[in-house]
């Protein structure tokens, strides 16, 4: 059974790699699948912290500390199960840095952030993150750096991290 699965996610994946030649669909994957980046949220939650509305202080302490924590999670069961990421030559860094798959990462914390959006709201900003969270990861699959199973994982564990941290910021921020 297991085995079944694998395979199909394996052609599922592989059909799903769309954006392998040069064009306008790739540019976008990249562009997408870095948009998931840790570091690329914790700089603009930086930046939202020094800049932006005192109101949005709580939520960019949320958001950090959820990334950290998520982040930290996700590192220890993808050393944990060690599987390896599909065979390819896009994204060298994530191969090199973190050669395992599962659960995605990237899926996670795109997955986590609108979870918590939607306490912390305002709501232009909870649709975009839902409207942003699954592109980040089929563009994951779409550059071949991830199976399409990674993804689902990686945006279950995300969001039910995000359901604990809003219970922890009901907590703390009431």
């Amino acid at each position: 059974m297991i085995a079944r699965f694998s395979a199909w996610d394996a052609r599922a994946s592989v059909r799903l790699q769309i954006a392998r030649g040069p064009g306008l669909l790739r540019w976008a994957a990249i562009v997408l699948a870095h948009s998931g980046d840790s570091w690329f949220w914790l700089f603009g939650l930086g930046i939202v912290w020094l800049a932006g509305p005192e109101d949005w202080k709580g939520r960019v302490l949320l958001m950090a500390a959820a990334i950290l924590v998520t982040a930290v999670l996700v590192m220890i069961l993808k050393f944990t199960i060690r599987r390896q990421r599909p065979a390819g030559e896009w994204g060298a860094i994530y191969r090199r840095t973190d050669p395992h798959s599962f659960p995605s990462g990237h899926a996670a914390r795109a997955f986590l952030l609108p979870v918590l959006a939607l306490a912390t709201g305002p709501a232009w900003f909870v649709v975009a993150l839902w409207v942003w969270a699954p592109l980040v990861g089929l563009s994951r699959v779409a550059m071949g750096v991830h199976y399409l199973s990674d993804i689902v994982a990686g945006a279950a564990f995300g969001a039910a991290i995000g359901l604990v941290f809003l219970q922890l910021a009901g907590f703390f921020f009431s």
